[in-house]
């Protein structure tokens, strides 16, 4: 009588899929946390040469914007190049094939026995499965996310630009941090966030900062702006307006973006970034014209290599943290990214510091509740098992 198979005899299963899925899990958040880190670096150097470059002279954040966005179309290069590889090998692998035709016969792979229930139950994780239960959007529907987040990606860009003309770094990274608090409330409609006393304590802790940050910019003068004298301070607090409609847009794309994808696996994001700055150029080019005809923004080229110089590296960072910023967000959930975002303020302040530009400290007070209350919100948001859940069954915003 046959012997029934040993119950060890199972085949060869990779160990990355037979890791707890806690552990998979703290390694995403912690790679998360780290692009973070990159990117709040990233950022903050960027409003800094982006300001550089108004103070200089060239005053154009249409323009810095649109080239910044339009620069992600360089992404759907490596993909072409990819798309035209895979379809070289597809063309020799039927050839091979059809040269092989008719000795199927010979030999039949065996079927491999089904893994262990138990050695796959929900305490592991496994790529392969999660994939399937998410399957990968086309390059079509990539394009139709791309479309539909561009015009969303591009107000957030442009107004965090448009606000460093008329209000400082420091203030502009601080009010800009507030999208923690716009990612809160759009988050618990699309229930991926959940509300609680805590948090809602937080907001209003941040609101009182941003009050302070507000109040203490509209009474300072920048140097070359004296002489405008009262309708300067409105023109500040109009900076500091255009620095909350980045925030409030950050958030709404962040969060609308990680309900549509759910997971990182199932976008390629080099292919989404590219359409993004591909619709940017074929949708957007019109404003600039108009902004050029009605003398609101000339087009005008930078006529030092300073500012040239300037503008390239601000392409450059604009291309590699926006990238790495949805990695990030991807990895781990969309307040998590926008509260690590707080971290920006004091690097802000430190460089305004550096500058040798003045902080008053009702700045660093408003400054110092923004971020115990951006702690607070993070504390309080620790259960990523529960959150994880939250975004693999929304009840809208589905592909």
């Amino acid at each position: 009588m046959d012997r029934p198979p040993s119950p060890t005899a199972l085949p060869a299963v990779d160990p990355l899929q037979l890791q707890p899925k806690s552990l998979l899990n703290r390694k995403e958040y912690l790679t998360g946390i780290g692009l973070l880190l990159l990117v709040v670096i990233l950022w903050t150097s960027s409003n800094f040469v982006t300001q550089d470059l108004y103070e200089g002279g060239y005053d154009k954040p249409f323009l810095v914007t649109f080239l910044n966005t339009s620069s992600f179309s360089i992404y759907l290069v490596p993909f072409l190049i990819r798309r035209r590889y895979s379809l070289s090998n597809n063309s020799v692998a039927k050839r091979r094939l059809s040269h092989a035709h008719g000795s199927d016969d010979e030999y039949q792979p065996l079927a491999l026995e089904e893994p262990s229930e138990a050695l796959l139950s929900e305490e592991f994780y496994s790529p392969a499965r999660k994939t399937r239960s998410l399957p990968p959007l086309s390059d079509t529907e990539t394009a139709h996310l791309a479309l539909s987040f561009c015009l969303i990606w591009f107000i957030a860009n442009w107004s965090v630009n448009a606000s460093l003309r008329y209000t400082s770094v420091a203030s502009a990274t601080i009010l800009s941090s507030m999208s923690g608090f716009f990612t809160l409330a759009i988050g618990s409609v699309f229930r991926v966030e959940k509300l609680s006393l805590i948090k809602i304590g937080a907001v209003t802790t941040s609101f009182v900062g941003v009050a302070l940050v507000s109040m203490s910019d509209s009474q300072a003068k920048q140097p070359g702006q004296t002489s405008i004298g009262h309708a300067f301070n409105m023109v500040v607090v109009f900076g500091d307006f255009l620095a909350l409609i980045s925030a409030l847009f950050y958030a709404m794309y962040v969060t609308l973006l990680k309900v549509r994808i759910k997971s990182e696996s199932r976008i390629d994001m080099q292919l989404f970034f590219g359409f993004v700055g591909l619709f940017n150029i074929i949708g957007l080019w019109p404003i600039g014209v108009l902004l050029h005809l009605t003398g609101a923004e000339t087009f005008e080229l930078p006529s030092t290599a300073k500012a040239m110089s300037a503008l390239l590296i601000n392409m450059a960072i604009t291309v590699s943290s926006d990238y790495i910023y949805v990695l990030a967000m991807l990895k781990t959930t969309p307040l998590v990214v926008t509260i690590g975002l707080s971290l920006t303020i004091p690097f802000a302040v430190l460089g305004d510091f550096l500058r040798s530009r003045p902080t008053h400290f009702i700045v660093g007070l408003g400054a110092l509740l923004v971020l115990c209350s951006f702690v607070a919100i993070g504390l309080e948001d620790s259960d990523s098992e529960e959150d994880d859940q939250m975004i693999e069954n929304p009840t809208t915003g589905t592909c």
